[in-house]
């Protein structure tokens, strides 16, 4: 099966994450990120402002980016789908597999909610 990730966004380091309020004002973050299987997978915490407005909104735009978060090619649409924890395991072994730093539990220990990215 062909990826469906897009060819600028696939073997970057991060990527712009922009997540939509009730107003509709989108919110870019730059977040690290797993691919397999053609979806993109992001950890966060449950009480982060994009876990709330994925909630409310799953529509989100996804683009190549710096470490500070300066865009660096094509915003593509996509849909965010909170995982549920059975899941977690999968989509963490993506983001371990890319950055050493994901592997230090005490880091990343409130980590609780896990995102997958599908293209439109």
């Amino acid at each position: 099966m062909p990826s469906s990730i897009p060819a600028s966004i696939q073997g970057q380091k991060y990527i712009s994450l922009t997540t939509f309020r009730k107003t509709g004002a989108g919110v870019a973050t730059p977040v690290w990120f797993g691919e397999e299987g053609g979806k993109l997978y992001v950890m966060t915490r449950g009480d982060m402002g994009k876990t709330k407005r994925i909630r409310n909104n799953p529509r989100v735009r996804v683009a190549p980016c710096t470490m500070r978060g300066t865009v660096t090619g094509a915003e593509f649409a996509a849909t965010a789908r909170i995982l549920p924890a059975a899941e977690h395991g999968r989509a963490r072994q993506t983001i371990n597999r890319k950055y050493w730093a994901a592997r230090i539990p005490l880091v990343w220990w409130r980590t609780d909610t896990y995102f997958e990215l599908s293209f439109d």
